[in-house]
């Protein structure tokens, strides 16, 4: 890989790998809602200029029902789950099931997607990453109702962003920029919270770090991340561009770990293991170092900052 490739490759799976820290942050003081809203806002006000410039807008208008379907279950609803979740759980166990998403497209590719079916190896990569849910869960969660609770919002997040993932690869997203699509995601989430955040405002002006969060998370996480994604994939390729999906809960973990002080356990480094191995395995079909990687089109889209996933360019 070029040392430009490098250079992209770092900088996204930082974008990708900070959202979950700084989410936490912001919903200390702020309704999940209003920082899904600041966010999504943000973004769009980035990206709408972008994709106007690209002439785009007219297809993204066109297409509109299907657009705001797909922006309803991969950000309004993903994003919200998130966000509630994380009041209950750690950022650094956030990221680590959001990190299931690959697995997540496995399992409904089962019933929905024949393209994306999985069988040999790439099944037992499926129930790899499953077993790392169950420790993750079972031992990190163990019996607390309240993080088991912020723990299934967000497998219902990672869900969402699986849908996303399958919805990207047919007609007519599938024929959109990414570009537009995500300008798209993010002007219709803000529009449909607009009226629930109206009552959830806070009193005061928020802390200097959760302002700071919010401009991170809409300007980095969202905006800034989708072209430098779509700029490390003309420079390396879509195969090599899909690892990021490995590298950004490590970035989350110990952002978590070192700075928030949340507890690093032998579960969690487990279930990390085994989730990023299963994921791997789920997508490509083959076992790192061991088996020569095959050029994958099934990826998932990973959150981080939130997560597009499409068979050719999985963005974020």
């Amino acid at each position: 890989m070029t040392r430009k490739g490098w250079i992209l490759f770092i900088a996204i799976s930082v974008f990708w790998g900070i959202p979950y820290f700084f989410i936490k942050i912001a919903v200390r003081e702020l309704d999940p809602a209003v920082v899904v809203f600041a966010r999504a806002i943000i973004g769009a006000m980035v990206l709408l200029p972008m994709v106007a410039r690209q002439k785009a807008l007219r297809s993204l208008l066109k297409h509109w029902p299907m657009v705001l379907l797909f922006s309803v279950i991969h950000m309004v609803g993903a994003f919200l789950l998130i966000s509630y979740g994380e009041q209950h759980v750690s950022s650094s166990l956030t990221s680590l099931l959001i990190a299931a998403n690959p697995i997540m497209v496995a399992v409904f590719a089962l019933g929905f997607d024949k393209s994306e079916r999985v069988t040999g190896l790439r099944l037992v990569g499926l129930l790899i990453g499953l077993v790392g849910l169950v420790v993750l869960l079972g031992f990190d969660v163990g019996g607390d109702s309240q993080m088991w609770f912020g723990a299934v919002l967000i497998l219902l997040a990672a869900a969402g962003y699986a849908i996303g993932a399958m919805m990207l690869k047919h007609r007519p997203l599938v024929d959109l920029p990414r570009t537009a699509v995500a300008a798209g995601e993010c002007s219709v989430t803000s529009i449909v919270l607009l009226p629930l955040i109206l009552t959830r405002l806070p009193s005061s002006v928020p802390s200097a770090g959760v302002l700071v969060s919010l401009l991170i998370l809409g300007l980095i996480c969202t905006a800034l991340a989708l072209p430098t994604f779509f700029a490390l994939i003309a420079e390396v390729g879509a195969s090599r561009g899909t690892v990021i999906t490995y590298v950004n809960p490590a970035v989350s973990v110990l952002l978590g770990v070192t700075i928030l002080g949340e507890q690093l356990t032998l579960a969690t480094v487990l279930g990390f293991v085994l989730i990023i191995a299963g994921s791997w395995i789920s997508t490509t079909g083959s076992i790192p170092f061991l088996t020569p990687r095959k050029v994958s089109q099934r990826s998932g889209s990973l959150d981080g900052c939130d997560q597009f996933a499409h068979e050719q360019v999985p963005g974020n």
